[in-house]
Formats: C-alpha cells, sequence, structure tokens
C-alpha cells in the first residue's frame, strides 16, 4: 500500500472510490490498524460517491513505530492526572496525532474531508474540526469521548483486558490475547461470529511484526490529554456523535458529553452497541455516517 511522508514520520494508508468525490478520512482508535476499519464498511462508502482514505496512526501498523521516544511510565503519568497535577513530557500528544491528520490531507493534495474517528480516532478527529476547522466539511465521532474526569470511566475488566500484555511475543498468544480483547468489547446485540473473530484477529496479528511500545506512547498521549469541552465548542462543521449503549470501554456518558460540547451536533446511541466493528454492525454504521456526510454534501452543493 502506498505512503505518505509528512514532518519526518510515514503514513501508510489505502484509499477506495474515486478520486474526484468527496473524501472521508478514517481515524481508527487505540493501538489498532487502519484495517480495522471493515472494508465493508469502506467499500459501502465509496458507493454512496465518497473517496474513503485509511491510515495506520504513528505508532501502529506500518507507519513509522517512534521506538526512540522510549517508553512513558504511564502508571506514574495516571497518578499525576488522578492527583490534578500536569502530566509532565510525553513522547507526543493528541494534537500532534491531529496535526498527522492534517499533514495526510495536504500529502494527498485534499483541502478538506469528512472527519471520522473511532475511539482514540474520535479524540483526534475532535482536535481537527477544534483546531483545523477549514479542513473539516463535517467530524463524525464513534465510541469517543470528551476525556472530562468528571465522566464514568469504563469498566475494570475492559480496561485491564485491553491493556493486558499477551502471555509471551508468540504468534499464538498474540492471537489469544487479541480474542480475549474483542469478546471484552464486543457488542452484544452485533456479534462477531467465532470465524469472523478467528479472521479479523490473526490479519491483525500477522500484519506487522510485534512492537508492543507504540500503545503505551498512544496511551500516554490519551492519558495527557486536557478535556476538549472547551475547545469543541470551536467546532464549526456539521458534527454526527454515534455511541453504543452497551460500551464497557468508553461509556454511554462519554458520547453525550461530546454531543452535548459541539454546537449543533447530532447524537445517535445505538442499543447493541459496545466498542468493536464487526460485520453484523456494519449496516447501522453506513446507515447513520452515510447517510449523515450524504446529507451534508446535499447541502453544501
Amino acid at each position: 500500500m502506498p505512503q505518505i511522508k509528512a514532518h519526518g514520520l510515514s503514513f501508510e494508508y489505502d484509499s477506495f472510490g474515486r478520486d474526484t468525490d468527496p473524501a472521508v478520512l478514517l481515524i481508527m482508535g487505540f493501538s489498532a490498524q487502519m484495517t480495522m476499519w471493515p472494508e465493508k464498511f469502506c467499500k459501502g462508502l465509496a458507493e454512496k460517491g465518497f473517496r474513503v482514505i485509511r491510515f495506520d496512526n504513528r505508532d501502529a501498523g506500518k507507519s513509522t513505530h517512534l521506538v526512540d521516544k522510549g517508553i512513558p511510565d504511564v502508571g506514574a503519568l495516571m497518578a499525576r492526572r488522578m492527583a490534578g497535577e500536569a502530566a509532565g513530557p510525553i513522547p507526543y500528544t493528541l494534537d500532534d496525532m491531529a496535526g498527522d491528520t492534517v499533514a495526510i490531507l495536504d500529502g494527498l493534495g485534499l483541502k478538506t474531508a469528512h472527519i471520522v474517528g473511532a475511539s482514540m480516532g474520535g479524540m483526534i478527529a475532535q482536535l481537527v474540526a477544534a483546531r483545523h476547522r477549514d479542513r473539516a466539511r463535517s467530524l463524525v465521532s464513534i465510541m469517543s469521548t470528551t476525556g472530562n474526569p468528571a465522566l464514568p470511566q469504563g469498566k475494570p475488566e475492559a480496561m485491564a483486558v485491553l491493556t493486558a500484555p499477551p502471555a509471551s511475543d508468540s504468534r499464538e498468544d498474540r492471537i489469544a490475547q487479541g480474542k480475549r480483547i474483542w469478546r471484552t468489547i464486543g457488542s452484544p446485540g452485533f456479534p462477531a461470529t467465532d470465524a469472523e473473530l478467528e479472521e479479523v484477529v490473526i490479519r491483525e496479528v500477522d500484519r506487522v511484526p510485534f512492537e508492543p511500545t507504540g500503545a503505551v506512547r498512544q496511551m500516554a498521549a490519551i492519558l495527557a490529554a486536557d478535556a476538549r469541552n472547551d475547545i469543541l465548542k470551536n467546532v464549526r462543521c456539521p458534527a454526527l456523535v454515534i455511541h453504543g449503549a452497551d460500551d464497557p470501554l468508553l461509556p454511554v456518558e462519554g458520547g453525550r458529553d461530546t454531543a452535548a460540547s459541539i454546537p449543533g451536533a447530532k447524537l445517535v446511541i445505538v442499543p447493541g452497541m459496545a466498542h468493536d466493528f464487526t460485520n453484523a454492525i456494519v449496516p447501522v454504521y453506513l446507515e447513520h455516517v452515510g447517510g449523515f456526510i450524504t446529507a451534508v454534501e446535499r447541502k453544501t452543493a
């Protein structure tokens, strides 16, 4: 797949649809590769008349891994934040990752795009829409939050599974850990079949060599970020917030808080949805995301 080079980093990306169609840029979440955006979703949006671009974040997939930045002490960082103290030095911030997103638009020669992010990717998408307002045709924040410390936290067992390392670096243990993660945060109303889960986890494990420190740096960026409630008031593009009613990782209150912080935002809460992308839930995403950005294009035509 092609790569874009920006501010000393390389970003792997993939594209669906015609180059002449309005662009949709998909930003994936914590430690996940761009391939977690289902092809059925990407192709479905392309069939609705959009150019769909997905990419690997820094420290994920086949994009640059910043191993030279070291491994931050996430435990100490979390303790400082819980005590109300400043985060201190970290390898990079969510704002830096928002800058990556804008750099990718520049590298593709795109003035604007519909900015769609999931989980950590939703946090990044929020910052793009708030700080780089001229680049966002619309904002779609999926299964994400504002970072407001007053909001309910995820279930401890979900957080523990997400951040736990595999039993070893072996392929078998990494596959087993991947299955544990997706079973824990999976949507009860839209469950993956055993065959689908096997296929997805093996695909993700086999795509790139194991490099666990990137996830630690991404987590540091999330933990160090200030609440975005105030800056989200600066968003001027149409905005859609989608959240699962059964999300164990980022509870639904995070979606409500996001929508309440963005002027005019539309909120969709999906019963039975948790924190994943399965074949069964793709039609739901296509209905809401596809319908929303299509309506935005009609209004601006």
